[in-house]
């Protein structure tokens, strides 16, 4: 699939079969995510592709989202922002913006090995923190399904006319 086939074909996806996800998919996702650039370089992310049932569950009990359930995989996606560059003068970091690029790697390069994700980000941020037992200043950022789709996802229907997205400036 090319760069533009990926793009065209990323949806969210909140049904999936119980088929195992491939290791070099996984690495081919890690590769990805490994790419994504960042302010300074400096990474300030984890990302945690979760397959152990007990961790599996506890996030759900959390998330509360049943299809996350459905997944073989959960990513988890973790921010540092004391690592993170922070704009002279602003008062917050890039974190968010650098960990999302990240995800976004991910959930293209899922696209192209056929896998379905949801960018999931309802969960009380505190629990989930104390679930998977982190330690400032990790914090979780977001959490996403990673399997194969259970049926084919829907058309997209977002009317360009919805907004101005992308405007060119002349």
């Amino acid at each position: 699939m090319d760069f533009y086939e990926v793009i065209d074909n990323r949806r969210s996806i909140r049904a999936y079969t119980p088929d195992p996800v491939p290791g070099l998919a996984l690495e081919r996702i890690a590769n990805a995510v490994y790419a994504a650039p960042s302010a300074c370089n400096r990474q300030p992310y984890h990302l945690m592709a979760v397959i152990n049932p007990e961790i599996k569950a506890a996030i759900c009990e959390v998330s509360r989202q049943e299809f996350l359930r459905q997944a073989p995989v959960i990513l988890v996606l973790l921010g540092d922002p004391s690592h993170a560059w922070q704009r002279p003068g602003d008062d917050h970091t890039l974190v968010e913006i650098d960990a999302a690029i990240a995800m976004e790697h991910a959930v293209l390069a899922a696209t192209a090995e056929g896998l379905g994700t949801c960018w999931v980000a309802a969960f009380d941020v505190e629990a989930m923190n104390r679930t998977l037992d982190l330690t400032p200043p990790w914090r979780t950022l977001a959490l996403s399904p990673l399997g194969y789709p259970a049926a084919p996802p829907l058309e997209f229907n977002r009317p360009k006319s919805a907004g101005v997205v992308f405007e060119i400036v002349e």
